[in-house]
């Protein structure tokens, strides 16, 4: 009987070990993680200078059109389509033989009135000393003097008459009345112009400066009337404020401009506000029509606090950032930010500085969990600068992408 007992326990021996085994296997599984690692940015307060960025049309500063102030056939175009024209240049003529002998028969009649007020002047100094002399009667000489005023009248009649002719004379030559880049020809050769109305010849335009129509919902106005008049932000400048384009293409425009004037009236249409600025055009490269987008400085804020935009989350209920407490646990906070700044967003509400925010390694950062933060080696965060708003203070379409792929 002792013999299975033996055996019972050789059997059982290599069972026990393998239970050991297993369990030590078990119990190296289950080790606690290192925490993720993730990249983080500490947001601290700095002076921005905030715009807004609206949409705009640029328009010449100057239009003119031409047209013929008098009748005729054309006979020549003079100038070259498309190109530039300087003020008083000549661009038509207009066959000017019926205005020229209107003139000179205004010429002949002024000469006329002149011979007879120099014969009306004669007389009455012939008349003047036989007056006294008793050798005319009193009403031959203020006869005298009557026909000498009537000549002197005559004569200014006929040097008005000669000043309309010549004038008539002059518009059958056509010439720019301003200075800029001029159409093509609305006209040819040989066509009857000015019958019964000034016909449009050309059009110039002087696109050097060039204006910019731009608007902005006067709900966004009433707020930045607030928040300056609250000392939230401070006048950008004073008078004229600093005014930057994008164009169709999405390029920056090199030259700056300035706010010329703001609509004292709001379009009851579309609830705006038309304001309007100047932009240096040396090389034309803004044509009159073109769609921008315009970045009006509006004021500038002496602590905001600006994230990268891949920081923010935007959801149905808001805009969050993730930040990594003292215990390194990470915490949802909601924000809010409307404006950007660069390639960051500026928080006007919901951080009061000197926050981690979690910039990459969302995956792995979510509420509760403790991490490794890593200062972040991106791109550096943007120098204190102009801030835009889109348009009525909504996230631009690119950065709300970008926001919500990073929270992912």
């Amino acid at each position: 009987m002792r013999f299975p007992a033996r055996c019972t326990v050789a059997v059982t021996l290599p069972a026990l070990l393998a239970l050991l085994s297993a369990c030590g296997e078990k119990h190296a599984d289950t080790a606690a993680p290192p925490p993720p690692t993730v990249a983080v940015v500490t947001v601290t307060p700095a002076a921005i200078t905030l715009s807004s960025e609206l949409p705009g049309r640029t328009e010449a500063s100057r239009i003119a059109q031409v047209r013929a102030r008098t009748a005729g056939i054309v006979l020549q175009r003079v100038y070259q389509e498309g190109g530039d024209v300087k003020a008083g240049q000549v661009l038509f003529r207009i066959d000017p033989a019926q205005f020229q002998a209107s003139f000179d028969s205004a010429q002949a009649a002024v000469a006329k009135a002149e011979a007879n007020l120099a014969q009306a002047n004669l007389k009455e100094k012939r008349y003047k000393p036989l007056l006294a002399a008793q050798a005319v009667s009193q009403q031959e000489y203020d006869d005298a003097v009557t026909a000498q005023k009537q000549a002197a009248a005559d004569l200014a009649t006929s040097k008005a008459a000669r000043t309309n002719a010549g004038l008539t004379l002059g518009y059958a030559t056509v010439t720019a009345p301003i200075s800029g880049h001029v159409s093509r020809a609305l006209v040819t050769e040989g066509a009857l112009v000015g019958q019964g109305e000034a016909t449009p010849m050309a059009t110039v335009q002087q696109l050097d400066p060039i204006y910019v129509t731009i608007t902005q919902s006067s709900t966004e106005v009433l707020k930045l009337q607030r928040a300056l008049a609250e000392g939230r932000l401070k006048s950008a400048g004073k008078d004229q404020a600093r005014v930057t384009l994008v164009t169709e293409d999405g390029q920056t425009y090199p030259h700056a401009g300035k706010l010329l004037f703001s609509d004292v009236s709001v379009d009851e249409s579309t609830g705006s506000v038309a304001m309007r600025a100047e932009f240096p055009n040396p090389q034309r490269v803004l044509l009159p029509g073109m769609y921008v987008r315009a970045r009006l400085e509006q004021g500038v804020s002496d602590a905001a606090i600006s994230v990268p935009q891949q920081a923010i989350v935007r959801s149905n209920e808001g805009a969050t950032v993730l930040v990594v407490g003292a215990d390194n646990k990470v915490l949802s906070q909601p924000v809010t930010a409307n404006a950007n700044d660069g390639n960051n967003w500026v928080v006007s509400a919901g951080l009061k500085g000197g926050e981690r925010i979690v910039v990459e390694g969302f995956q792995k950062a979510k509420p509760g969990v403790t991490v490794n933060p890593q200062p972040w080696k991106g791109a550096p965060a943007a120098q204190p600068g102009a801030a835009a708003a889109p348009a009525g203070g909504q996230p631009a379409a690119g950065a709300a992408t970008a926001a919500s792929a990073a929270g992912k």
